[in-house]
């Protein structure tokens, strides 16, 4: 049904229409009007489900786990410094190959305190074992969750899907939201690989020595390999039973003939595309390829894409202090063959929630093509500010008073 509609609101009813056994909810902006949506889904009776409010973010990570570990169809929702609450948990789920659904409305990691969008939180968890998908817009936010949970019970692995925060949780737009006999016809019941049951117990979760944990970890990165299929599969087939396109692995814009491309993931793609489509016109040769799949990073796909570049743009809303770009790390092993004929960047932007411009992506785009840019690159750095500050409280000298 097409409806103007909050992009937490389409992903409550998204989620809803999956059939969810247990709802575990903790509040936490920009995530909360998710569960308060789903609350008022179970309230007047549209939504038949265990609905637990918890104490912490912590708490919700382990009701989905022991939920999802009896068999039942387990969701929660969190963001930011409430992901890293709950990361042993979230390590649990993933080891224990438990089919949870988690959306993550992306928010910066303090400190210092910040409520507005990066995607430092997701990306801090990227070998948590958890699969995780990028939403460009709020129709694909809905569309992921169905595609999330029938991945998730299909490889018996957790899903995030992640959202920019405010950017999607908050903003009003027309989205189709998946009907019922839709997503009962596309999304099969649950039904678990392992449960617990004290008519046939077993234990699961036991502690593994050193004579076989590589296995246990070689064996969870097969399983990540494996989710590159699945993840494409199920995006092909959404997309034959919805009537359009949506999750995947990636989606290619205007690469055809591109000397410069730029890899990005979620709502920034949309003013990428503005910006490639102005450039595009100015006889810029550049092109887009807007990342879903993150984890399992799909490494062949983007080998494809990137073939014809000679510049690789990695746009970021998150960075490795010290380091630099986080996704760069991933195309840089796609890219490894070709070391030497590719120049590869990081342009680190819109962190803690700074308007990306689409301005602003023009100009860097064509220092990009003229070949003008460092290694990494801050959009917009207020370079007046830095150096004030690095005068006042940079490094102190060898010798100098204490």
């Amino acid at each position: 049904m097409l409806r103007e509609i909050e992009g937490s609101k389409a992903v409550a009813a998204a989620v809803a229409a999956c059939r969810p056994d247990v709802v575990c909810a903790y509040p936490i902006s920009p995530q909360t009007h998710i569960v308060e949506e789903l609350s008022r889904l179970v309230k007047v009776g549209e939504l038949d489900c265990e609905y637990i409010n918890v104490e912490s973010e912590f708490a919700a990570q382990s009701v989905a786990i022991g939920a999802s570990a009896v068999g039942a169809r387990a969701y929660t929702a969190t963001a930011s410094q409430g992901l890293l609450y709950m990361v042993e948990a979230v390590y649990n789920a993933s080891g224990l190959g438990l089919p949870i659904v988690m959306t993550v409305a992306n928010r910066a990691i303090g400190s210092p305190i910040n409520i507005w969008n990066d995607q430092s939180d997701t990306m801090s968890q990227r070998e948590s074992g958890w699969l995780q998908l990028f939403a460009a817009d709020n129709q694909e936010a809905a569309d992921l969750h169905v595609q999330a949970f029938r991945i998730a019970e299909e490889l018996s692995l957790p899903v995030m899907v992640c959202m920019d925060g405010f950017v999607l949780t908050h903003a009003v737009e027309r989205v189709d939201v998946p009907e019922q006999e839709q997503v009962d016809a596309f999304l099969p019941p649950f039904q678990p690989v392992q449960t617990l049951d004290p008519e046939d117990p077993v234990t699961i979760g036991a502690m593994v020595g050193p004579e076989a944990f590589t296995e246990v970890r070689y064996l969870a990165h097969r399983k990540q390999q494996a989710a590159v299929e699945v993840v494409e599969r199920v995006g092909r087939e959404f997309a034959a039973a919805f009537g359009r396109q949506s999750g995947g692995l990636l989606h290619t814009y205007r690469t055809e003939g591109a000397e410069t491309v730029v890899v990005a993931l979620g709502s920034v793609t949309g003013t990428l595309k503005d910006a490639v489509d102005t450039l595009r016109d100015d006889g810029v040769p550049v092109g887009l390829v807007a990342l879903t799949s993150y984890r399992p990073f799909p490494e062949a796909a983007m080998a494809r894409a990137l073939a014809g570049a000679k510049r690789v743009v990695s746009l970021e809303r998150a960075f490795s202090l010290g380091r630099g770009g986080v996704v760069e790390d991933d195309l840089r092993r796609v890219l490894w063959d070709r070391a030497g004929e590719v120049a590869l960047t990081t342009v680190a932007a819109g962190l803690g929630g700074r308007d990306i411009t689409s301005a602003s992506l023009v100009e860097v785009l064509r220092r990009a093509d003229r070949g003008e840019l460092a290694p990494l690159e801050f959009l917009d750095l207020d370079e007046a500010t830095v150096a004030a500050h690095l005068a006042a409280v940079g490094p102190r000298t060898e010798g100098a008073a204490s």
